[in-house]
């Protein structure tokens, strides 16, 4: 077959490119890990009891939005990182931002307290069940984006394993979130922010064994 030939039949019955396909994969398996990571803590954990308290009910938002804004700005990052050639385009500023937003925060709480009150902000009560619960609930929103980003493909594994890792400890923050009573923005920062962090570390392991071709 010539060259001409052989361009005419790969050209032929050519399908149009879905431009939505990874957003909404990408959105359907948030979707889902959302939903079963809240039913996972609920069962497991179940919902803190001083929920309805003006107190409790302004952390968890500020709880919320710590995980909201690491889940949003990383599933940005990785639809990016989906597509072939992707990581050249996707930068990680953007969901560092969180991070950097919480630390600050925590830096001014604990500079506003005494000395003698520090210890009891960074570690209260939960650590321990912190420390274990938000890798272990992100299991499940973890394996739902894998399954979306295999449907992608990705030429970064690492990266991609890293950031999927990454949306899966923030899914599983905020269903964490709704069972925590230890309020402290120095616990949130250390706690909630070192184990997404894990999940991070994990996500990047685990990713070029997943998400091979």
């Amino acid at each position: 077959m010539k060259t001409d030939e052989l361009i005419a039949a790969l050209s032929t019955a050519v399908e149009p490119v879905n431009r939505r396909l990874v957003s909404r994969s990408v959105a359907v398996a948030l979707a889902i890990g959302t939903v079963l990571a809240i039913g996972v803590a609920f069962v497991a954990l179940g919902v803190r009891t001083d929920l309805m308290t003006a107190r409790a009910l302004i952390f968890l938002v500020l709880k919320l939005a710590f995980g909201i804004g690491i889940v949003g700005a990383a599933s940005m990052y990785l639809a990016r990182l989906m597509r072939p050639g992707g990581e050249r385009k996707a930068s990680v500023v953007l969901a560092a931002i969180p991070f950097v937003a919480i630390i600050l925060v925590a830096a001014i709480s604990l500079a506003q307290a005494p000395r003698s009150h520090w210890d009891e902000m960074v570690m209260g009560d939960q650590w321990l069940e912190c420390l274990i619960s938000i890798p272990v609930i992100a299991i499940v929103p973890f394996a739902a984006i894998i399954w979306a980003v295999r449907r992608a493909a990705p030429t970064d594994l690492v990266r991609a394993g890293a950031v999927s890792g990454l949306v899966a400890g923030g899914v599983s923050a905020i269903a964490y979130a709704l069972h925590c009573t230890d309020d402290s923005l120095p616990f949130v920062a250390l706690w909630y922010g070192g184990t997404i962090v894990l999940c991070t570390l994990a996500g990047a392991l685990l990713g070029p064994r997943l998400l091979r071709w």
